[in-house]
């Protein structure tokens, strides 16, 4: 026998607390409490009143949502499930920030001279690239209200985005990174693991992730070889896991010339003498690269350089720019070349750029290709 939801509270009055179901949109339970009354039998009537509405009814409606609660509640859970764990990550912040400001609005309230304001108040205080950024994140929101049912148009599609801004892209000169690269004495085992570590990133344009994730057998020294098809998610030295690459164009092969070779043998022989079974390439300690060791070691090499400091990430630009600047001169140059054409080589062939380091004689740009 079912129990009776009517209770009667210690000052003599009656209560109850009815399960109507689930809320429509964020499938949350539906509750409501009602007390006061002052006998069984009113309580009961009203009781029954609200057992036979209907859920739609006593559920708030679609348009009247909150956009906090939209948020919070219905997008960012499913939004968690549409990207990599690190982007929602970083995403998170962003959004809890900047959406801040519609916060208190219903949904359905916004209006596109709302989103303009916000616009023009972000447009204020950051780059114009960021503030693009960040309105395309606004976009996705509504797009989704809109899929939803709980809106019926897209304000920030509406008022369009501000003009963007080219951005110099900051990177060093093959002098420079010499300058910076010679600072490293190989003899000793941290600066010999920190000159590799820079060497890589600035020979093979891989990004910071795609390299700490980088291990011995993704590389055939007999080819030149290297697979890229992981990038490393990293928390803690103990928290961390591969996943995929930034894009499906991530998962690439590249093709190291004969020095690049030479230099990650050498590192190897003498990482297996402190770490015999180590996997990764670039580690010292059998863990992965962290996200703040190399960064601050460029920094403090470039400042005793006397080189202006860039960004870990910018160590990649110079082979991505002169990677895309001469594809097309490469195909015509060596019309067998069936691979990416993302090979340091290539790049030496093209513009026949000699490279000195660690004060040896220079490299030859006279290269043998793998067919």
């Amino acid at each position: 026998m079912a129990k009776d939801p009517i209770k009667k509270a210690e000052n003599g009055t009656y209560y109850f607390r009815a399960n109507l179901g689930y809320h429509p949109v964020t499938g949350k339970q539906i509750q409501k409490y009602r007390s006061g009354f002052s006998t069984k039998k009113e309580a009961r009537a009203e009781y029954s009143k609200l057992i036979l509405a209907s859920t739609e009814e006593l559920a708030d409606k679609k348009e009247d949502i909150t956009f906090k609660k939209f948020i919070e509640e219905i997008y960012l859970p499913w939004y968690k499930t549409q990207v990599k764990e690190s982007t929602y990550k970083n995403r998170y912040s962003t959004i809890q920030k900047h959406f801040a400001y519609f916060y208190k609005k219903k949904v359905s309230e916004i209006e596109a001279i709302n989103v303009q304001t916000w616009q023009l108040k972000l447009a204020k205080q950051f780059s114009p690239n960021y503030v693009r950024i960040v309105q395309g994140m606004l976009c996705l929101a509504f797009d989704r209200a809109i899929i939803l049912g709980l809106a019926k148009k897209n304000p920030a599609r509406m008022i369009g985005n501000i003009k963007s801004k080219k951005v110099k892209i900051d990177f060093w000169t093959l002098e420079e990174f010499q300058k910076v690269i010679s600072l490293l004495y190989k003899g000793d085992y941290y600066e010999h693991y920190l000159f590799i570590s820079f060497w890589l990133l600035f020979m093979t344009g891989m990004r910071i992730g795609e390299a700490a994730a980088l291990q011995w057998d993704d590389i055939d020294f007999e080819t030149g070889m290297l697979i890229i098809s992981k990038t490393l998610y990293y928390k803690t030295m103990n928290d961390y896991k591969f996943v995929e690459p930034k894009t499906q164009a991530s998962n690439r092969t590249i093709y190291i010339d004969a020095d690049t070779i030479k230099e990650l043998q050498e590192w190897k022989a003498v990482q297996a003498k402190v770490l015999p079974n180590c996997g990764f390439v670039l580690s010292y300690n059998s863990t992965p690269t962290s996200k703040t060791t190399l960064p601050r070691a460029l920094e403090k090499l470039a400042n005793l350089a006397g080189v202006h400091r860039i960004k870990i990430h910018a160590l990649r630009h110079p082979y991505v720019k002169l990677t895309t600047k001469n594809k097309l001169a490469a195909k015509a140059e060596i019309p067998n070349y069936q691979h990416e054409f993302d090979s340091l080589r290539f790049l030496l062939f093209c513009l026949d750029v000699q490279v000195a380091h660690d004060k040896q004689k220079p490299y030859s740009s006279n290269v043998t290709y793998v067919s």
